[in-house]
């Protein structure tokens, strides 16, 4: 009977969610590459200088992993290969299994569509797609190598939605990054700036998705 009433009353039919910061770590950050400039011996502030260069054409899709790596790191002959840098960095992808279980319960409980809406590079989203399993829950991945549009841009967003098909107000999502929050926000998406997983169950029970019977938070 709790049930019924919980059905009525929720409007949630989607949750759009962030991968990185959100379900795994971030695929390739700025601790991640500290930790690579000490492991292969190579210049933390060109190494960062060449990656903000190439990265973000990286996650538009535009260039390919062996692309970003000849320009960020394999600019100048090095001691170690490619395929040892290519494993170090996929290493760095690490579960927020808590939150993997709560997204996989809530989407069971209340039968929602789950979308991912991500900046990811190519070969990482693959790898951590299939490492993980994320396809076993996630119904659509809005990602930006395969769209071609990156977060701080609305238009993903938009795409999202349709993709979807359900309308803004019907979506809650779910972004560790304040702006991305502010931009879903302004097109009447729900938002949860996620900063724990305690705060994070809170608010969503607060927007009426509990996942679990008698569950407060």
């Amino acid at each position: 009977m709790k049930d019924q009433i919980m059905k009525k009353t929720n409007t949630t039919t989607c949750l759009f969610l962030d991968i990185g910061g959100v379900l795994l770590t971030d695929g390739w950050a700025h601790e991640s590459r500290a930790l690579a400039a000490k492991a292969f011996d190579l210049n933390p502030e060109d190494l960062e200088s060449r990656h903000h260069q190439a990265f973000d054409t990286y996650e538009d899709g535009k260039l390919t992993l062996e692309d970003y790596l000849n320009r960020a790191v394999f600019h100048q002959k090095r001691s170690f290969t490619r395929a040892q840098f290519r494993r170090f960095m996929f290493a760095q992808s690490k579960p927020y299994q808590e939150m993997i279980d709560l997204v996989t319960r809530l989407k069971a409980r209340h039968r929602l569509k789950i979308i991912v809406v991500s900046n990811e590079a190519r070969e990482l989203n693959a790898y951590r797609i299939r490492k993980f399993k994320l396809d076993s829950f996630v119904d659509c991945f809005v990602s930006s190598c395969f769209v071609h549009l990156r977060k701080p841009d609305a238009d993903i967003f938009r795409l999202a939605l349709d993709i979807a098909q359900v309308p803004a107000r019907h979506v809650v999502y779910i972004e560790n990054t304040p702006m991305f929050v502010q931009i879903a926000e302004g097109l009447g998406i729900r938002s949860i700036l996620h900063t724990d997983f305690r705060s994070t169950v809170a608010k969503l029970a607060s927007l009426g998705l509990r996942h679990s019977e008698g569950s407060h938070q």
